[in-house]
């Protein structure tokens, strides 16, 4: 009988790990199987991943995710290939749930009501919300109550210009902020006076502006915090702290700071400084 009841056990526990495996903890095998990340990047987020005029896919974004990659390689012991793939804001999180990515690096704001759904690493950019104008035009945000402004749709950007128009006053707020499918949309909208006011993340912002330099600035602080995390299947957590511990040592050795600068620092058209430090554990 207690052989019975030992051999009884251990099925149970060899269906529970099949159950893991196959379900929450597949990703970091997979990987390491296959040799292949598939990473879920945008592609007209200026600086963060975008084609330049070379139509080379380049950016902020892509180089984070290219390093995270490497490391994981090293810690496998081997050269990891990235797949990158095109995603949009309606997208990101799809593509994960589904199995057709691996990880999504693409300016994803990390916030409870996503983490119901997928996971995410620690942050690893730390941005906020502004607005973008025509240089001159406004001063502050009070400027905008009864204006129109452009936001993506279904974005978090979005709920926040409504809220912040709501708090302001603005009476026709939900009316007043309209939505576009994408990034040069939204911009279009700007540059053709259809809305007097652009609003996502600073970083963004300056991307788009810099395209015609001189022309426009961002008008008052930031009216929201948007700490970024590299989207991950959810449930995994071999494959997360993979993720984790590449980002944690390109912030010790150095590495981090080197890319951020290439994107961010004083020498760029995207100057952005830097305000927080990435979580490190001990």
């Amino acid at each position: 009988m207690k052989r019975f009841l030992q051999g009884v056990a251990l099925t149970f526990c060899f269906v529970m790990l099949l159950g893991t495996v196959c379900f929450a903890g597949a990703t970091y095998d997979k990987v390491n199987k296959d040799g292949v990340v598939q990473v879920g990047l945008m592609y007209n987020s200026i600086p963060a991943a975008y084609f330049n005029d070379n139509n080379e896919w380049v950016g902020f974004d892509v180089d984070i995710a290219e390093e995270v990659v490497r490391r994981i390689g090293g810690q496998m012991g081997k050269e990891l290939k990235v797949e990158r793939v095109k995603l949009n804001n309606k997208t990101r999180i799809s593509f994960l749930t589904s199995g057709r990515i691996d990880m999504s690096t693409a300016n994803m704001t990390h916030k409870r009501e996503r983490d119901r759904t997928i996971d995410f690493s620690i942050t690893y950019f730390f941005d906020g919300q502004k607005i973008l104008a025509k240089k001159g035009r406004f001063t502050k945000h009070e400027d905008f109550v009864g204006k129109k402004i452009s936001s993506m749709q279904g974005t978090t950007s979005e709920k926040n210009a409504i809220n912040l128009l709501k708090k302001l006053g603005d009476p026709n707020a939900e009316k007043n902020v309209i939505s576009y499918q994408d990034e040069p949309s939204c911009f279009l909208a700007l540059q053709q006076d259809k809305v007097a006011g652009w609003s996502t993340d600073s970083t963004i912002l300056l991307g788009y502006a810099a395209k015609e330099p001189g022309k426009y600035e961002l008008v008052g602080d930031f009216f929201s915090d948007e700490p970024y995390g590299i989207g991950l299947p959810q449930d995994d957590s071999a494959w997360r702290d993979a993720v984790n511990f590449a980002i944690q040592d390109m912030w010790s050795d150095g590495t981090y700071m080197n890319i951020y600068n290439k994107w961010y620092g004083p020498d760029t058209l995207y100057y952005f400084p830097m305000t927080e430090k990435i979580e490190m554990w001990p």
